[in-house]
């Protein structure tokens, strides 16, 4: 074993244990209650370095061990700048913060509440990590996310006619359906036309909001609330017996979380992403035709097949969380209003900050969507939504750069490499 495999060693056990503190900090501040949840945090951590090891050592771009966790240092910073927005603005800095770092553990309820909303985003993120992987940059999640939701909405309401069961698949795959023919858009743009797939997603977002509240006002609407109907409880995703795991007893009884097999599907489709991306002759391809698309024709490789594919197949990811997010039995519906699903955007930060591998970005998600919870529950103290709102959006945004600042530190040390060895060359 050579100093450098031997200084990775030690800095992944390093940062294994640091994450095994967080989980031990979490026990100290919190109540009693929460000892189970804090184990479970402590374990997540502990998977979390482990998975941070393994992709910071097949990541090229990122071979120098100060490239690989100062993206750690951003989110930090991302988190301490959130403190000091609470502290100018209010004089319970301190609690709230607390409460910003331990309410997804307070209880079991709440780690079920994190997964719940934890779901939507990880599969936005996946969306938009494998546009990334494929050379293309998929800002239009939003857009498909909105086409999918309503789609499954639309299925869940119209069609009561099917059994459960099958309405439930038949609004999952519809939502995929819809949000892969949206994406196509884009796609054929890029193949045919070579717009960028910026441009064409920002425009495709807005027709998608005007195009879904249209149909929203014109099928499904209600008009007492101006939202979509209410989905039957029957069209719900199961719950397959978690609400008797993630559970909490207070003084007016036991409190359910909603958590349900949406989860399970999230994590599931990330694993079938990794697999394809990595381990199938497609998803070679389509990494070979974003890498170079002059060298991927000339091995014979169909490059505009490729983008459309893998705008597809983003758009897919994203329509499947629409869906998702609203059959989750909670009660939540799609306003009748031109209002962007922000679901879409909070993507890009999941997949930087999982460095655009499909696993990571389970973490990830799961660790942003901690973060949405603490910041919501601040609000009980007295906090205005708004201001709530810019503390999550400064560090979720901080966690963005996560893969920019790991790239940009992981090439410098790369040049610097480079030149040591040069000059020891020279040397000798």
């Amino acid at each position: 074993m050579n100093r450098n495999s031997i200084f990775d060693f030690l800095s992944s056990i390093i940062a294994i244990i640091a994450g095994l503190a967080v989980g031990l900090l979490v026990l100290l501040v919190s109540d009693s209650t929460s000892v189970i949840a804090a184990v479970i945090v402590m374990l997540v951590a502990l998977i979390v370095g482990i998975i941070v090891l393994v992709i910071c050592r097949r990541s090229p771009k990122i071979s120098n061990s100060t490239a690989k966790y100062a993206g750690v240092g951003i989110v930090f910073l991302g988190v301490f700048i959130g403190f000091i927005i609470l502290a100018i603005t209010s004089e319970v800095a301190f609690p709230a913060f607390r409460t910003i770092l331990t309410h997804g553990v307070g209880s079991m309820r709440s780690v079920g509440n994190v997964l719940l909303s934890a779901t939507p985003i990880i599969l936005t993120g996946l969306s938009v990590a494998f546009a990334y992987k494929t050379g293309l940059f998929n800002i239009g999640a939003t857009g498909q996310f909105m086409f999918g939701a309503f789609v499954a909405i639309y299925i869940g309401v119209e069609f009561t006619f099917l059994p459960p069961p099958v309405r439930i698949l038949s609004s999952i795959l519809a939502a995929a359906l819809a949000g892969a023919l949206w994406g196509a858009v884009p796609g054929l743009l890029k193949a045919f036309r070579n717009v960028h797939e910026v441009i064409a997603c920002i425009m495709t977002n807005y027709i998608a909001m005007y195009i879904v509240t249209y149909m929203i006002r014109t099928f499904i609407f209600d008009q007492g609330r101006a939202t979509t109907l209410p989905l039957p409880d029957d069209s719900n995703l199961p719950t397959l017996g978690m609400e008797r795991i993630f559970y909490e007893v207070t003084a007016a009884g036991v409190r359910h979380s909603r958590v349900n097999i949406g989860i399970l599907i999230a994590i599931v489709v990330a694993i079938i992403i990794y697999i394809i991306l990595e381990k199938t002759t497609f998803g070679y391809e389509l990494k070979a035709c974003g890498f170079n698309r002059d060298a991927a024709r000339y091995a014979g490789i169909n490059e505009k097949k490729s983008i459309i594919s893998s705008m597809m197949i983003c758009g897919a990811l994203a329509g499947i969380g629409g869906a998702l997010h609203f059959m989750n039995g909670t009660g939540l519906s799609m306003r009748a209003s031109e209002d962007l699903a922000m679901e879409g955007f909070t993507g890009i930060s999941v997949a930087f900050l999982g460095l655009n591998n499909p696993i990571g970005i389970i973490f990830s998600g799961i660790f942003i969507s901690y973060l949405v919870q603490g910041g919501t529950a601040i609000q009980a103290l007295g906090f205005n939504i708004e201001l709530v709102e810019v503390v999550i959006s400064v560090i979720i945004y901080f966690c963005a750069f996560v893969l920019v600042v790991k790239t940009f530190l992981g090439s410098i040390g790369d040049k610097f490499g480079k030149k040591h060895k040069a000059g020891e060359g020279e040397s000798t």
